[in-house]
């Protein structure tokens, strides 16, 4: 049978206390500096991967740094034990991996990773994408928003450019009041060409506009596609109007961070949970919280180092996990998403062959209150 190999990271050393329960008496110092040199290894195995066409198995793997760790130490440094993770599962069987957490952002978004290794390595961000829209399509009307007029706004158009350029095509089919919202010094040449493509395409004018102040006070919905250094700092959570709608697509989540700390009235969402074929065992779990969407209570979700995967449907997964399963069931051994170029082609591919594999969106996922996810 096929394999696939999850590279994931410790958020924080309290991962380690929850995944090996006799750490906890150790030192941080001493942990800290332990991880630093602990080799790559297998947290869990991953069974019962099956739809009507192919069955599939794999693994959840460690690359031992905590968030802290990647962030602070030099990005060679990084970058080779991110590397090291994806030879050992490599060695371990897997015909394809996927980064998660930050091991999706070091090495240019998992370019620099793919070309010093043997397999595959992906992001899921293509389907990251396609659930994020379909996620925040169900939260819009969850807080009885019109989706088809509501005031959408696009954020990072010059961090991700084609991210977020597709992202705007997508949503331009639905809703006639899209807006791309840009830093000031921005060149908007190659935006003036996009929103001239869209307009031809569906006839929708696309608005370009960096005042960032007028245009969120109209938002009711936002989608945030940002990088580490270009993530708008300058936005507040008191820009934002009662009962919006904020969904941060990719990690980190710099503007989640930010508005679920100081804005309860406001719905903050990832990318989505996704129901898995078969009868998926992850047989992995870290501790689970209560995450709240506004006002609305969402269902109780648990925390697997860096993706909300449900405490009571354990068939769930984050959307870039399922980007990998679904390539491993289909046989698509490929760098199917890595940098930030996600073009509309891979994200409705993506889509269709989800579908075809029997994945279904479990709806949105709450991160108000999860503070674990940006540890």
């Amino acid at each position: 049978m096929d394999k696939f190999s999850l590279i994931m990271h410790p958020l924080s050393l309290q991962d380690y206390a929850r995944k090996f329960p006799q750490t906890k008496y150790l030192p941080d110092l001493i942990l800290k500096g332990a991880a630093r040199f602990l080799p790559p290894f297998q947290i869990s195995a991953i069974k019962g991967i099956q739809s009507s066409f192919a069955a599939v198995e794999g693994e959840l793997r460690w690359c031992p740094l905590t968030t802290d760790q990647i962030l602070g130490l030099p990005t060679a440094v990084t970058q080779r034990k991110i590397i090291s993770a994806v030879k050992s599962a490599e060695k371990n069987g897997a015909k394809i991996a996927g980064l998660g957490a930050w091991t999706a952002v070091i090495g240019e978004g998992g370019t620099a990773i793919a070309r010093e290794v043997g397999i595959p390595v992906t992001t899921g961000n293509s389907y990251t994408l396609f659930c994020a829209l379909e996620g925040t399509k169900k939260a819009a009307r969850s807080r009885g928003i019109n989706w088809e007029r509501a005031n959408l706004v696009i954020l990072g158009a010059t961090g991700l450019k084609d991210s977020a350029s597709t992202c705007a095509r997508l949503l331009a089919r639905e809703n006639r009041y899209v807006t791309l919202l840009i830093q000031e010094q921005t060149n908007h040449a190659d935006l003036d060409k996009l929103t001239a493509e869209i307009l031809y395409e569906t006839g929708v004018a696309v608005r370009i506009t960096g005042n960032l102040k007028e245009v969120l006070r109209q938002a009711e919905v936002v989608i945030a596609f940002t990088t580490v250094t270009d993530f708008f700092a300058e936005i507040e959570p008191g820009n934002l109007p009662r009962g919006a709608v904020v969904c941060d697509v990719l990690w980190p989540r710099k503007l989640a961070q930010k508005v679920v700390q100081k804005r309860r009235d406001i719905l903050v969402i990832g990318e989505g949970v996704v129901e898995v074929p078969g009868r998926p065992e992850f047989n992995c779990e870290a501790g689970f919280q209560r995450q709240r969407g506004g006002d609305t209570p969402i269902k109780e979700q648990g925390v697997l180092w860096g993706a909300g995967v449900s405490s009571e449907e354990r068939g769930q997964c984050p959307a870039w996990m399922a980007e990998v399963l679904i390539l491993a069931l289909e046989k698509r051994y490929e760098a199917y998403s890595l940098g930030n170029n996600i073009r509309i082609g891979q994200v409705e591919e993506i889509g269709r062959l989800a579908h075809k594999h029997g994945f279904k969106s479990a709806g949105f996922q709450g991160l108000e209150d999860c503070r674990q996810i940006f540890a």
